[in-house]
């Protein structure tokens, strides 16, 4: 994102190819590694909604930390493989990505050479990355609905339904979003398509998070309440 808004900013949209390839890879490891962890937020909440019993035990701050660093080693791993694929070719033109930040996916339809075996490659490890823990958020909810199906009393609904809210918003903007671009074939009808929804995973998404995850927070509601006291404190005479 800096580097986008200096072009915005500057009005000059150039990249030297290894800063391209750099941004790309430092995009697609951050997406990637989000993928991963809301699976594992989405396997947090099933332990504590339909085995609130072996919950601390199964997410310590051992596994918790296990967890955690394997999703950001595989999704590095994921943008390193795809930068060797990347590499492989020779970019001779048209050099001119109709986006607004050089992802690799697009990065690779400039090649001069033959890039079907890669874009296999890529749409296949795309489709792993994304819609393994795709799987893993349906059938973790899958059972904490049919858990919460089972409960008689509001007060524990409105818990089950209070822990799960936030994470399922976000689920719904990210995934949403890369869905229509990894895995939903491309049309050549809207080219302007792509740039669009990548706005939305790219800035609106990560924008949001921080708001939508600490909604639920009872001291982030006690420090709001009290900046705006001190703020009308401050504005009396």
């Amino acid at each position: 994102m800096p580097q986008t808004l200096a072009h915005l900013l500057f009005g000059k949209g150039a990249l030297s190819l290894t800063r391209c390839i750099l941004q790309g890879a430092s995009a697609l490891s951050l997406g990637s590694t989000e993928c991963l962890l809301l699976g594992v937020m989405a396997y947090d909440r099933y332990l504590a909604i339909c085995n609130p019993l072996r919950y601390t035990s199964a997410m310590d701050m051992k596994h918790r930390h296990l967890l955690a660093t394997s999703c950001w080693i595989i999704g590095g791993l994921f943008s390193m493989v795809n930068v060797f694929f990347i590499l492989q070719h020779s970019f001779c033109g048209p050099n001119h990505i109709n986006h607004f930040f050089c992802e690799l996916h697009f990065l690779l339809d400039l090649a001069c050479n033959d890039i079907k075996v890669t874009k296999a490659i890529f749409n296949s490890l795309s489709a792993i990355i994304v819609m393994v823990p795709f799987w893993v958020i349906l059938c973790s909810y899958g059972c904490i609905l049919y858990s919460i199906c089972q409960m008689r009393s509001a007060a524990r609904w409105h818990k089950a339904f209070s822990t799960c809210g936030s994470h399922l918003v976000v689920v719904t903007l990210f995934y949403g979003t890369i869905m229509s671009i990894y895995i939903i074939p491309q049309s050549s009808s809207s080219p302007d398509r792509n740039k669009n929804v990548a706005v939305m995973y790219l800035v609106v998404t990560p924008l949001l998070n921080p708001i939508i995850y600490t909604l639920r927070n009872k001291d982030v509601h006690r420090a709001v309440v009290k900046v705006l006291r001190r703020m009308n404190f401050d504005e009396k005479p």
